[in-house]
């Protein structure tokens, strides 16, 4: 274990923290498998001079060799890559032609929308994602949160909204990945300008958690899309199945699949890569023969020639249109949001020698068959399908839409789950359902939550048009905020060159942005429904981290120095009853003595013998070494300590509470400067531990506007009644845990 010396140390160096800075409380998560960050730390002192302990540490990236994988490790994890990254994208030919909606479309039509879809395919997932997103990686981690991170490393976020864990001590400036040289002038001026800039933070943070909420609402969009779709085509068999026997079927699938998410996606996830293998390889086959066998001129479709020609024939058709075409890529951004999972070639690999030829040449054979049908479009994937392997297709359909379900679904429990470690939502139940893969968590109130709105959406809609439409406006905004974000990566971390940074933002984002434009034209359709869906999750989220940050800040103002501190002790010596054993007080402040402390001696005359301030800190790093993770310092005050417990925002952060509480005193031994001092310390722990934590309840004061008041005494007050508490993650009995109860007027 490190340490960090107390005040006593008088003779080392002082380190100069701004006791102001807050910090991100214990939330329940997981270890992420994969090459963790090293914090090497050199061991600092209080400033003697102001008699407050300020635990620091001098950090130094020391990041492990980079794993290398031989080829058949690389394809192993490409073939493994199938069920879990790539089943949302795979299974769009579903309802991507279906939901074009052209009336009486020409050859030249079809060969117009394939080019759309071809061209569509190569520009945002190969291009965008596979080549270009991927390197911006957070230390091996993908995602919206992950490049919010990454970004927060180098920029220094000063704002009330901002996510709790990019806040840092202004020692944490020495860790060298904070640190960046000047580069270029617009780089600098750009990064001077968001640190200097309160709305520019705020927007910042508010864009990531709109990018997260659309994300989460994807694991409601998406089953009810996929499986709807899927089952459509037993339409086509028969007229005496109607649409209300689709939706039933479907209700029943969804309902079974989301009440078996509490065993785990382990118990069936073995079999995943598989199908989606099996799945892929059939697309290829069908579309070979489609085309072999109805028109293989079709090819010359994916010339954007075609393009041209079809938006000079249909003109604003032809900009309707794109809403559905966009549909072919639902799923891309999948590839970075999983990528700690894989290796950045395994997922390349995947995508460009299987996934994009596959489903190249299925649209292919779909347009080739619609060719010679185009009375067919509106069921264009079951049609296509020659009659010998209907039931076999139907039945892996069926199952790939399972898949891709149950692998947004999952998703979405990881995300919430980082949300939670990065103290931007509500804490509720996260469980692990599986002992070898960390990654593989539950959440009861979320798994409902989505099951509701899934099957609401089903019930409502009825139909997968509609919902595909709700679907790709989520999907397109996602990806607009992820071009945006890696955009400010290259303007601010890598430094690259102006023209190369335009090159990369001006044609993605205009292509983005005319998907987007055709697909909010579909707002009466369905499109309102992923506004709806991240509407009630960005309230949630903006609400809880705006009354943290508030509540934080608060506490901040009113600790107590350790002057204070021993004039309060010795106001009251004499009166002060100093029990046997040891209280753990939980604060989220760093620096200074939390003011439930004060509140504490002053309600109860008592203090015990042992006291140590517990603060529990998510770093803007992926994982904290086990060895590394616990720092503790003796105050200047006999029998009070210091303890600092570092967790980076993938680290498992659920811990038995005599497993912690035992690191902890053997910490303090390890520090301990005289064998009395141990033997004290193993006195009290002997006696008991108690934990004491404050129950804090905002209200906002009479002067502050409207909307100040809505969130903090109605949104935010009712979800911190109704979460968890923070402190579940270290298992405290009930009978050794305490909370006092403050009221904040802010």
């Amino acid at each position: 274990m490190s340490r960090v010396e107390g005040a006593s140390s008088s003779s080392r160096r002082a380190s100069h923290i701004d006791p102001s800075m807050e910090i991100c409380p214990v939330m329940e998560g997981d270890l992420e498998k994969g090459s963790p960050v090293s914090t090497k730390d050199e061991p600092t002192t209080t400033n003697s001079g102001g008699g407050d302990l300020f635990l620091a540490k001098k950090y130094q990236t020391s990041l492990p060799h980079k794993k290398e994988y031989t080829t058949v490790q690389t394809l192993l994890l490409a073939f493994q890559s199938l069920g879990i990254v790539y089943g949302d994208i795979g299974t769009s030919p579903l309802y991507v032609l279906s939901s074009v909606g052209l009336k009486d479309p020409t050859e030249d039509d079809l060969l117009g929308i394939l080019s759309l879809i071809f061209w569509t395919l190569t520009i945002i997932p190969l291009i965008k994602y596979v080549f270009i997103v991927l390197r911006a990686d957070d230390h091996g981690e993908g995602g919206t949160f992950a490049l919010y991170s990454y970004l927060c490393r180098h920029i220094n976020f000063k704002s009330e909204l901002t996510i709790q864990s990019a806040t840092r001590l202004e020692s944490d400036a020495n860790m060298s990945f904070y640190t960046q040289g000047e580069g270029s002038a617009i780089k600098s001026k750009t990064k001077t300008f968001i640190e200097n800039s309160k709305f520019a933070q705020n927007f910042l943070t508010f864009v990531v958690l709109l990018g997260t909420s659309m994300v989460i609402g994807d694991g409601a969009l998406t089953p009810a899309t996929s499986v709807l779709s899927a089952l459509a085509g037993i339409q086509s068999l028969s007229s005496k199945i109607t649409t209300g026997h689709v939706v039933v079927l479907a209700v029943v699938i969804l309902l079974a699949l989301f009440l078996f998410q509490r065993f785990g996606t382990s118990k069936v996830g073995f079999s995943f890569s598989p199908i989606m293998f099996l799945w892929f390889a059939a697309l290829v086959v069908i579309g070979i023969y489609n085309i072999a066998a109805y028109n293989p001129a079709v090819l010359k479709g994916l010339s954007p020639h075609y393009i041209i020609k079809f938006f000079k024939n249909r003109g604003k058709g032809g900009w309707e249109v794109l809403g559905a075409v966009f549909l072919c890529t639902t799923g891309a951004e999948a590839m970075f949001a999983d990528l700690g999972h894989f290796n950045k070639r395994s997922i390349q690999m995947a995508f460009s020698f299987f996934v994009y030829p596959s489903l190249v040449v299925c649209y292919a054979g779909e347009v080739a068959f619609i060719t010679k049908n185009p009375g067919t479009l509106s069921t264009a994937f079951y049609s296509s399908i020659p009659k010998p392997v209907y039931w076999p297709m139907f039945v892996l359909a069926t199952l790939a839409a399972t898949i891709a379900s149950q692998s947004m679904i999952s998703a979405t429990f990881s995300i919430v789950k980082q949300s939670l470690a990065l103290g931007c939502f509500p804490r509720v139940n996260i469980k692990q359902t599986s002992a070898e893969h960390e990654g593989q968590v539950y959440s009861p109130e979320i798994n409902y939550i989505l099951m509701i709105i899934c099957i609401a959406l089903v019930l409502t809609f009825r139909q997968g048009v509609e919902i595909g439409n709700a679907y790709g406006v989520a999907v397109i905004w996602v990806m607009i905020i992820t071009t945006c974000l890696v955009t400010l990566v290259m303007l601010i971390i890598w430094d690259t060159k102006f023209p190369l940074i335009l090159a990369f933002f001006v044609p993605f984002i205009f292509i983005e942005g005319t998907f987007m434009t055709s697909l909010l034209n579909k707002i009466p359709q369905g499109g309102w429904v992923p506004f709806a869906i991240a509407a009630f999750f960005l309230i949630i989220m903006m609400s809880w981290t705006s009354g943290r940050s508030k509540k934080t800040a608060f506490d901040a103002e009113r600790k107590m120095s350790m002057a204070e501190f021993s004039k309060l002790l010795s106001a009251t010596h004499g009166e002060l009853y100093r029990p046997p054993g040891i209280c753990f007080f939980c604060t989220d402040l760093v620096n200074g003595i939390p003011p439930i402390v004060r509140h504490y001696i002053q309600s109860t005359n008592s203090l015990r013998e042992i006291t140590v301030i517990v603060t529990i800190r998510t770093l803007p790093i992926k994982t904290v070494l086990p060895e590394e993770r616990l720092d503790v310092g003796r105050l200047a005050i006999d029998g009070v300590y210091r303890c600092l417990i570092q967790f980076g925002y993938k680290d498992a952060q659920s811990f038995q509470e005599d497993d912690i509480v035992a690191s902890i005193i053997a910490s303090l031994k390890e520090i301990a400067e005289t064998e009395e001092e141990k033997e004290k310390l193993q006195r009290s722990f002997e006696k008991g531990v108690v934990f004491v934590a404050g129950r804090t309840i905002l209200k906002s004061k009479e002067s502050n506007g409207w909307l100040s008041r809505l969130v903090i005494d109605y949104f935010y007050r009712f979800l911190q009644k109704n979460c968890r508490s923070a402190l579940t993650a270290l298992r405290i009995p009930p009978g050794k845990f305490l909370q006092v109860g403050m009221h904040y007027e802010i």
